[in-house]
């Protein structure tokens, strides 16, 4: 069943809003290292994460069909899918299976909600509870001048958006930034209709988030990115771990890790640190 999200903020006197929304630590809690990483208390957490987001049927028939062969790729993160050996029944981690609740949730954001709630007052909210408030089910638009969107067409929202781009100077004075969560369908379709306006400025998650590590891997390997497969991963003679807990920050690594040490002898290294797993 849909939940349409109208709630009302608290009201206060129009003020203007941030630039960035506001930091806030929540919920957080101090509690001892566990021993054990995975298993079924991760399985447990991914079904908590679609009941809370509303979704449970639809989102279970998702979470089976997610890094399998003619399903879906995660929306989470890039670690690669094995070719030989997947899971049937989980080949994805708790915040895999977070951003995919989030993503099939059937909490929805209305018109109303933003009649009801300023711009101003969405701009007291983090980016995490502007998340959990639900998915758009209509185009919004902010008047020059106004405090709270206002629902727009499909039509309109585009003639808007023509309006700005032929009114350029140069096709390249337009940046077309996308996502992760993009499909790489919609994300062809973007590039091409980018590159028709004139232009080949496309930023997107790879080149923001990921420049820093490119710039420096080029000038010592020659290439950007990583150059192994996880075949070359299994048959290594040592792997050095440094600065991270698989069990916690890379989960889907652990699978790796525990076939790379049964398929040859080596050492496995790592920072000393309590950790997960």
């Amino acid at each position: 069943m849909e939940e349409n999200n109208n709630q009302k903020l608290d009201q206060s006197v129009p003020k203007e809003p941030q630039a960035e929304n506001p930091y806030k630590l929540l919920d957080l809690k101090l509690t001892p290292v566990e021993k054990s990483a995975a298993g079924i208390p991760a399985v447990l957490a991914a079904f908590a994460d679609l009941i809370e987001e509303k979704t449970l049927i639809r989102g279970t028939k998702a979470l089976f069909k997610m890094n399998q062969v003619g399903g879906f790729d995660c929306p989470s993160c890039a670690w690669p899918d094995p070719d030989d050996e997947r899971s049937p029944v989980g080949e994805y981690c708790e915040n895999g299976a977070k951003a995919l609740a989030e993503e099939a949730t059937t909490k929805r954001v209305t018109p109303e909600f933003f009649k009801n709630n300023s711009v101003y007052d969405l701009s007291q909210l983090s980016d995490y509870e502007i998340g959990k408030m639900g998915r758009l089910t209509d185009p919004m638009y902010l008047r020059p001048g106004g405090t709270h969107y206002e629902p727009i067409s499909w039509e309109g929202a585009f003639q808007k958006i023509a309006e700005q781009l032929n009114a350029l100077e140069s096709p390249h004075q337009a940046a077309f930034y996308t996502s992760g969560r993009t499909s790489n369908e919609a994300s062809f379709v973007y590039q091409l209709f980018a590159k028709e306006l004139g232009t080949n400025n496309m930023p997107d998650c790879s080149n923001m988030c990921h420049e820093t590590s490119g710039s420096a891997l080029r000038p010592t390997i020659g290439i950007g990115k990583g150059t192994v497969k996880l075949d070359d991963f299994y048959e290594s003679e040592l792997i050095v771990i440094i600065g991270h807990n698989p069990g916690t920050n890379a989960p889907r690594m652990m699978s790796a890790l525990e076939k790379a040490k049964r398929m040859a002898p080596k050492s496995l290294q790592s920072i000393p640190c309590p950790k997960q797993g």
